[in-house]
């Protein structure tokens, strides 16, 4: 209601629905019951840039919706990968986990599809203007090394690679957010 108020409806109700899809979707329904927990479940972490688009523009476009996209389909090849050398823990909590349920290989070939699909999505907000070269190419090339990481997983088939993917996972995202930030703060001064 305060965010309804304070900004504006849209961003106030894909806040309240990315809270509910986390709350009951995610952590009551799917959690502890399918592996597929964490491809669906990743909706609910993708949704805070269509929420911050929303507040600024009042709308949801496709260029905020090609952010969640790149979060959404990150989420599994970042959290398979820490359930790669960690799936002792899942199996032992109880939590499905692909890992755990389809065993690794099932696992490290889901990391690869991922992980080339972050590739063109990563691109689609320059394709639709939303983003400038810098990020274009930034996000290009930290993307290349992302698959890198992937196949590393899947050709070395240990836990050291899958640690490494797990760790650039995390600066992999922070980077081409902050690629995007960078492009549009330097368009104003180029």
């Amino acid at each position: 209601m305060v965010m309804g108020v304070a900004v504006n409806w849209t961003a106030a109700a894909l806040l309240a629905g990315a809270i509910a899809f986390y709350v009951f979707v995610y952590t009551i329904w799917l959690k502890r019951r399918t592996p597929q927990n964490i491809v669906i479940g990743g909706a609910a972490g993708a949704f805070p840039p269509m929420i911050g688009w929303a507040a600024v523009s009042g709308d949801v476009s496709l260029a905020s919706i090609s952010l969640f996209a790149i979060i959404f389909f990150w989420t599994p090849p970042h959290f398979w990968s820490l359930a790669l050398y960690r799936s002792g823990d899942y199996e032992a909590a109880g939590i499905p986990m692909l890992p755990v349920v389809a065993g690794a290989e099932a696992t490290r070939r889901q990391i690869v599809l991922y992980s080339v699909l972050m590739l063109p999505l990563c691109l689609a907000p320059w394709l639709l203007g939303a983003a400038g070269v810098l990020y274009a190419v930034g996000s290009g090339v930290l993307s290349l090394i992302f698959i890198g990481g992937a196949l590393r997983v899947f050709t070395r088939r240990n836990d050291a690679s899958a640690r490494w993917m797990f760790k650039y996972s995390i600066l992999y995202l922070f980077l081409v957010f902050a690629l995007l930030v960078a492009d549009r703060a330097l368009s104003g001064v180029l």
